[in-house]
């Protein structure tokens, strides 16, 4: 089993980490902001990309992925404990790095992230869970076309979405398609996977990155993170929804900055 990684720029190590059912070509519009600043490792996530999938059973879970990912970065050793950029399911990765190895993680991007992609008893600022089941339902009849339409639900009403919308589709099936199974398993990881319990104890320095008009993760969750996460910042970005990093790549990039010169 190998997990893909790509590096590239000079600078403070950045390792960046997608979202489900892409892969991490979905940065390369944002290196050429990046690249004379960080020296980053773009992960494709187990399953995704030129990743293999993790065998199975046991089940997926996060603490399997961040396992290969570690694995994988093993060969580009850094100076320093890395900064680690999640979007999305990457961000949930990111968290649970940050906490199963604290020493091996120096700061924390979540982007688009929460603790919990599905709603719980005490936890409505997510999507409902049979919401989340369907969409894996219909993974099984329509593959692509649910992938497609899972790809316009992230830029749902953001201002830029159309350029976003554009660049997320011209990258979706760019490595490949990812297995079904694959995707199944993954998208199950999102509906188990609860982190708040654990959010108190993870201290790197974090940055919470919203769009204020996400519909997957809604703000709500990034400022709960913001306010669990002992040092962490909260950036809400206006008229961002689910993908900043396209849809408003110069705010992002400016947090991004302002953070890591920070830390």
């Amino acid at each position: 089993m190998s997990v893909h990684v790509e590096s590239v720029g000079r600078g403070r190590t950045l390792v960046m980490l997608h979202g489900w059912g892409m892969h991490s070509g979905l940065w390369f519009p944002l290196l050429p902001r990046l690249i004379e600043r960080y020296r980053m490792h773009l992960v494709d996530l187990p399953g995704h990309g030129y990743s293999d999938a993790l065998v199975t059973p046991p089940p997926l879970s996060l603490r399997r992925v961040v396992e290969a990912v570690e694995l994988a970065l093993a060969e580009t050793p850094a100076p320093a404990p890395p900064m680690i950029l999640g979007w999305s399911l990457g961000g949930q990765v990111a968290l649970e790095w940050a906490r199963l190895r604290p020493e091996r993680v120096g700061a924390l991007v979540l982007m688009s992230t929460t603790p919990s992609f599905v709603q719980r008893p005490d936890w409505p600022h997510a999507m409902a869970e049979a919401t989340l089941r369907q969409f894996g339902d219909e993974l099984t009849v329509a593959y692509r076309p649910t992938l497609q339409r899972f790809v316009t639900l992230q830029v749902q009403g953001s201002e830029h979405a159309r350029d976003a919308l554009a660049s997320l589709r011209s990258q979706l099936f760019a490595r490949g398609e990812p297995t079904p199974q694959a995707l199944r398993d993954s998208l199950e990881l999102l509906a188990s996977s609860d982190l708040r319990s654990g959010a108190g104890a993870i201290s790197q320095p974090a940055l919470v990155i919203a769009g204020d008009r996400d519909t997957l993760t809604p703000v709500a969750a990034a400022r709960w993170l913001g306010g669990a996460l002992p040092q962490a910042s909260l950036v809400v970005i206006a008229g961002a929804a689910h993908a900043p990093f396209l849809s408003h790549p110069e705010a992002v990039v400016a947090a991004l900055d302002a953070f890591a010169e920070g830390k």
